[in-house]
């Protein structure tokens, strides 16, 4: 039996995005997400692709990230949402690697390790490069307003304001089903 995921990702999707941001003081959750994915997190795998070059740029280093990550498992399990799994690309967009978002690497990657079925997941994400790499993986794609990039790529399933009208979605196209 395949499972269905959430891929998730993660500056201006989960957390505030404030740019490079290295320290655990820095991690805001963005307003929603919470209460939002505490409806699903028990049907569907939470999974984090997140794009992280400023390791490739030597703004931080692969232990500043994962302490982040630490910090914002914490927080999400403490109160009441757990997450799966995560991957992340630590290049360049220059590296021109098969992990970097809009390319399909990290999803790929997430359906082999976990048995995941692409076309009953979805992909919520802030930029066109989330989007992109949810619909080249044949998920479904939800385009969230609480990040960088307001305008809304045409190709995006859904567009929302924020996780709690993505989980929505998500919930009413499974009762649809």
């Amino acid at each position: 039996m395949t499972n269905k995921a959430i891929f998730l990702d993660r500056d201006g999707t989960i957390n505030v995005d404030k740019g490079y941001i290295y320290k655990p003081a820095d991690l805001e959750i963005i307003p929603g997400v919470v209460e939002g994915l505490k409806k699903v997190w028990a049907r569907y795998q939470l999974i984090i692709v997140t794009n992280q070059a400023g390791i490739a740029k030597g703004i931080h280093t692969e232990e500043d990230y994962q302490n982040i990550n630490l910090a914002l498992y914490n927080q999400l399990l403490t109160k009441g949402v757990y997450i799966s799994a995560e991957y992340f690309c630590p290049h360049k967009t220059e590296d021109n690697c098969n992990c970097r978002k809009p390319k399909t690497g990290m999803l790929e990657q997430a359906a082999q390790d976990l048995n995941l079925d692409l076309g009953q997941s979805w992909m919520i994400g802030d930029k066109a490069t989330d989007i992109l790499a949810g619909m080249n993986s044949f998920c479904k794609t939800i385009h969230v307003l609480t990040g960088a990039e307001k305008v809304t790529p045409v190709y995006a399933n859904f567009s929302v304001k924020d996780m709690v009208e993505a989980i929505d979605i998500i919930l009413l196209e499974d009762k649809n089903k």
